[in-house]
């Protein structure tokens, strides 16, 4: 191994250990291919001793006797602890995925918002309510406890890994569970860093963040364990299904934000070169590795020349480079095997029809194999596989239509429903619209735009339950009535006392 390449280890009970398999994963700089960190790839016991450390974590007074205003001031610490760390976790980010710097460094500059946002929250945990029962002539008194699930699994991908994380672990640390965390095999070291940061700067105990890398088996190996109480994986739909059948034979909550294939649909009254902005904006930013991908742009056919000349343009002026440029617009494709993805993608589409009006290609003067084109495609029709499958990757399908009417048949005749927009000035169209197409997000005259404070998830094939918001928060914990006898006598002990 290059002594320059840096060497990690499992994050397990507040500090690093070796791993008790032998294989390890290399982490590449996607943009020139250079591997510059190495990690365990985690077994099956590995996994059990995170397990086992978040368990006994959350069993100690130390964490389970916190009160909500120890656990809001502890997200708090945590918020801080990124603020002074954003720089350093921007460029781990981006060397692990070639995600720009120049947008990874507002993301880490406002990722403890989400910490300070759940930690303002604690208080619903710790409240509960009562309840107002008539039951045995008022004489019972009945209150409703939150409390958190116990030891929470969470699966997250390489497109934003701190970001998805924090999504995931900041309500589930103000709902007062313990967390075990595989990250991707392909950016697992931003994710270690955290949690060392943590254990280093903040109060949190010692177990209650815990991190295993590693590829496939090791994610397998932590849904299929049977000490975890709830289970949170962001990622494609195909495993996602994977998750939520493990979790379904263990009895134990899920939550799983998946695939998109969202629809971004321009009508002639739209500002037009707000329109391309925004399809930019939603396909090509983050090279298209984002599940909230604008990547079906439905455009009216009495702008649909004009759309296409303008957005060709824009695609060609598109600066590829190094994502440590501040010049720099669009960086690689996060590995080569999801290169070979949206490759197959784009011949498959020119197959079956669609014409490519710009992009699909490797460029020549730039290093590495990750790197292409920004892609047109036009002539596509909404039953083809690239206006039906998540690409994952910077190609957009613009699909016709004639109609309001076919516009929202079409946005809604795909298996997914996590996104979508409209551009439009009409208002009433608009809220036409967001009645009637079946997404969990949808924005108008604007694209990818997220906050702490507003629910994300999706419909459909998208999948279950939401982040963000207090809706995301409702997902960590678990409620248990308790009733009280004020009576003094047991009624029928054969019947149910209802009321």
């Amino acid at each position: 191994m290059p002594s320059d390449v840096t060497t990690y280890e499992l994050f397990i009970d507040g500090e690093f250990r070796e791993s008790s398999g032998e294989e390890r994963i290399d982490v590449e700089f996607p943009y020139d291919g250079e591997v510059w960190a190495s990690v365990p790839d985690g077994t099956a016991a590995d996994i059990d001793d995170a397990v086992t450390a978040a368990r006994t974590a959350f069993e100690e007074p130390e964490w389970l006797g916190l009160e909500a205003s120890d656990r809001r001031e502890l997200l708090n610490e945590i918020a801080d602890t990124i603020d002074a760390h954003a720089s350093e976790l921007a460029e781990l980010e981006t060397r692990q995925n070639g995600k720009l710097l120049r947008e990874m460094e507002p993301q880490m500059n406002v990722l403890g918002d989400w910490f300070r946002y759940y930690g303002r929250l604690t208080d619903e945990i710790g409240d509960g309510r009562t309840v107002n029962v008539e039951n045995k002539d008022g004489q019972m008194f009945n209150y409703v406890r939150h409390e958190p699930y116990g030891v929470v699994g969470a699966i997250t991908p390489w497109n934003s890994p701190l970001l998805l994380a924090s999504w995931k672990l900041a309500p589930a640390l103000a709902a007062g569970n313990t967390f075990v965390h595989k990250p991707s095999e392909e950016t697992p070291v931003s994710a270690l860093r955290f949690a060392e940061l943590l254990t280093a700067e903040t109060s949190l105990p010692d177990g209650v963040y815990n991190v295993v890398p590693g590829a496939g088996a090791t994610g397998a190996a932590l849904t299929d364990h049977g000490g975890l109480d709830k289970l949170a994986f962001t990622g494609s739909t195909a495993v996602g299904r994977e998750v939520a059948k493990k979790a379904g034979e263990n009895l134990i909550k899920v939550s799983l934000e998946l695939g998109g294939k969202s629809p971004n649909v321009l009508f002639p009254d739209a500002d037009l070169d707000d329109a391309v902005n925004g399809v930019m904006k939603g396909v090509f930013a983050a090279t298209g590795q984002t599940c909230m991908a604008g990547s079906r742009v439905l455009v009216h056919e009495d702008i649909h020349e004009e759309f296409v000349d303008l957005l060709t343009d824009r695609a060609g002026d598109i600066k590829l480079g190094d994502p440590r440029d501040p010049e720099t617009e669009m960086g690689p494709v996060a590995f080569r095997d999801q290169w070979e993805t949206v490759k197959h993608y784009v011949d498959a589409g020119v197959e079956e029809g669609a014409r490519l009006a710009f992009g699909g290609e490797m460029p020549d003067e730039l290093p590495g194999e990750c790197f292409i084109q920004p892609t047109v495609l036009v002539d596509v029709d909404n039953g083809m596989t690239v206006a039906q499958e998540e690409i994952f990757g910077p190609v957009v399908s613009v699909i016709t239509f004639g109609s309001e009417e076919e516009a929202i048949e079409l946005a809604n005749d795909v298996d997914f429903g996590l996104a979508a927009a409209i551009w439009t000035q009409d208002m009433q169209r608009a809220n036409r619209f967001v009645e009637s197409v079946r997404a969990g997000t949808i924005w108008v005259n604007e694209y990818r735009v997220v906050a702490p404070n507003s629910p994300f998830g999706g419909y459909k094939d998208s999948g279950i339950g939401r982040e963000n918001g207090p809706e995301g928060l409702k997902e960590y914990y678990q409620v248990k009535s308790v009733w009280y006898d004020h009576a003094g006598e047991v009624g029928d002990p054969f019947s149910l006392d209802v009321e």
